[in-house]
């Protein structure tokens, strides 16, 4: 029997179908997901919560001249299938297949925006209704966010704007954790129901403008009417929130309720003000063990599909777990270290150490910001706050780190995990950017370790500074055969391997390419040094002031962009100590956004295995 889902092309072929049809293809949407996550890995839990929702705003809505505004996008699944990508599906985060995220590239029709980050759908779709209204279009606009991306500071700055404006624009919240409120009950259904209707909306709409042409008491008995409804919606719905904020309100609704959803946004599609509505979805819908640990499956490798159990065996050694361990045993010795991360305790390795010092762990959420200026607060008010946030989602907290961290050179150490290429995630994931955008601060003291061991070391170093302090790594562990010396002392390098023909200055988990690298070039009979930074800053001047005095060809290293990089340090270091003549060749990754694929078929990619970056010193240093 042939599915339903082999037929869809596009939103117009989901629109041919009629209603009874559509809790099928649901089933249908799920089972494609499983089936393809189950082999790719990805989110899973996020985009199986999303298939009603997705299926009933590509039904009502005309899209792609309606545009649908992604938040995050990890529940984009159902919405790729629905788009025409059905064939290349099994591709999932493959190098060269579809992107796990909103692609711009991949689907610029349906994917308006290229998207990763959270709590930036609201800003951007009020843009596009900005620019839509300037152009005296017509098309609608839907910006689906969730509860968890709701609390970050974007959305409710852009909250503000839209109250402000009453623009046109439809906010959907995809409430998946029933984190801001519950239902009450049928009386709340059926006042919803009421409030929705088009005839009751239209009635609105005339007995207001009634109501204000009565001579002397029109606006008091219209703000007595407004008092009225509101009153009674506050009692029974709990949106006021969104009302005094500007937006219509219309919730909470079953999110997995399909006629529902279709009836609503067909009620509602054409009001022409600023409308706010309440969706509660459950994440890993219809996949029981997707639905019982909804956050191991919120972002997961691949796993069996008939059990759930992971197929992918975590490696022995990551940072990561050298992070949980070093913070545990640091706290445990010091009650002055507290813990913050921002929505990641899982992934920074907090797991423990929030179990074990709950009230010295601080979880603010998806706010990067609040959590670099909370753990400025920290420190002025006398504590040790390690934070501990991916590389890519610190970005966000740019500007607190300068005005609250840096100026005031308080001591708040930053611990960015995934670091460098993290692989399947993509462009909106990748690590890359962090040297380039830290190591200019003044006051900041910016590590890299090449081994968890290493790691383990910064961190107790960092944690004796009276002064702002990053360290950044890399997911998963190190190859390095070579243990590095311990303890790491403030600004010093270490030679791994000493030489005299050319020099191989490697960062972080650098250093065991750069001493396979320098295996290789022994072949050739020549003969590499081989140096472990440690530090992007400080950099040790004195020992490359000394090795450049007697060696005068020079490579770098790095897992980051090359444009304002570590190597860039090395080059501002030669320049401004007027050292010279140096040859020297930067390697890392270039003026761009890297994809998505494996960690090493990213490197094959752009020249950064051992071999292909001999080939360049063979054939353009020595």
């Amino acid at each position: 029997m042939e599915k339903l889902l082999e037929n869809i092309r596009g939103p117009e072929d989901l629109r041919k179908l009629n209603l009874a049809q559509l809790p099928e293809l649901a089933d249908e949407i799920r089972a494609a997901i499983l089936e393809t996550v189950s082999k790719t890995g990805g989110h899973l839990a996020s985009s199986l919560g999303a298939v009603e929702l997705t299926m009933a705003l590509h039904y009502v809505f005309n899209t792609p001249e309606d545009k649908i505004i992604w938040d995050v996008g990890h529940q984009a699944y159902a919405h790729k299938l629905l788009t025409g990508r059905l064939n290349k599906f099994a591709g999932l985060r493959q190098l060269g297949g579809l992107s796990g995220f909103p692609n711009k590239d991949e689907s610029p029709e349906y994917d308006i925006f290229t998207c990763g980050h959270a709590s930036t759908s609201i800003s951007t779709a009020l843009g596009l209704v900005a620019a839509r209204d300037l152009q005296r279009a017509h098309n609608k606009v839907i910006a689906v966010i969730g509860d968890a991306s709701l609390a970050g500071g974007m959305s409710f700055e852009a909250l503000n704007h839209v109250g402000h404006t009453q623009k046109e624009l439809i906010v959907i919240l995809n409430d998946n954790e029933r984190s801001i409120s519950r239902s009450v009950g049928a009386l709340s259904k059926y006042l919803n129901r009421i409030i929705t209707a088009p005839a009751y909306n239209k009635i609105r709409k005339d007995v207001e403008k009634l109501v204000k042409r009565i001579p002397r008491f029109g606006f008091r008995a219209y703000r007595a009417a407004r008092r009225l409804e509101e009153g009674l919606k506050n009692l029974l719905i709990p949106g006021m929130f969104f009302e005094e904020m500007g937006f219509r309100y219309f919730g909470p609704i079953d999110g997995h309720d399909l006629p529902q959803i279709v009836w609503t946004l067909r009620s509602l599609k054409e009001l022409k003000e600023p409308l706010l509505i309440h969706l509660v979805t459950k994440k890993g819908k219809g996949c029981k063990y997707a639905e019982a640990d909804p956050s191991s499956f919120h972002g997961t490798g691949p796993f069996d599909i008939a059990s759930g159990e992971k197929s992918e065996v975590k490696g022995p050694g990551t940072f990561t777990d050298a992070f949980a361990d070093k913070i545990l045993e640091l706290a445990s010795k010091d009650p002055k270290i507290v813990g913050i991360t921002a929505a990641m305790i899982d992934g920074t390795g907090f797991n423990k150490f929030s179990q074990d010092y709950p009230g010295r762990f601080f979880d603010v959420g998806i706010a990067e910001e609040h959590a670099v200026g909370f753990s400025a607060g920290l420190a002025r008010g006398g504590l040790k706050p390690v934070t501990a946030v991916y590389s890519t989602f610190l970005q966000r907290g740019y500007d607190q780190i300068i005005h609250d961290v840096c100026l005031q050179n308080l001591p708040v150490t930053f611990c960015l995990d995934r670091a460098g290429i993290v692989g399947e995630d993509g462009p909106t994931h990748h690590g890359v950017f962090d040297i380039a955008y830290l190591r200019h601060i003044p006051n900041l003291t910016f590590m890299a370790p090449a081994t968890p061991a290493e790691l383990k070391a910064m961190l107790e170093l960092a944690l004796s500074l009276n002064s702002p302090v990053a360290i950044r790594y890399p997911k998963g562990g190190s190859s390095l055969d070579k243990a590095p010396g311990l303890p790491v002392k403030l600004g010093k390098a270490e030679i791994l391997k000493d030489g005299r023909d050319i020099v191989i200055i490697s960062i972080g988990v650098m250093a065991d390419t750069a001493l396979e690298i320098a295996g290789v070039l022994a072949k050739k009979k020549i003969n590499a040094m081989v140096i472990n930074a440690r530090f992007i800053k400080p950099l040790d001047e004195v020992l490359l002031t000394d090795v450049f005095s007697r060696i005068k060809k020079v490579i770098t290293i790095e897992d980051g962009v090359l444009d304002g990089g570590f190597g860039a340090a090395v080059l501002e270091f030669a320049e401004a100590h007027h050292i010279g003549p140096i040859k020297l060749k930067r390697f890392g990754f270039p003026d761009k956004f890297i994809e998505h694929g494996r960690r090493s078929e990213l490197f094959s990619k752009y020249n950064l295995t051992p071999q292909a970056i001999c080939d360049v010193i063979i054939r353009e240093v020595m």
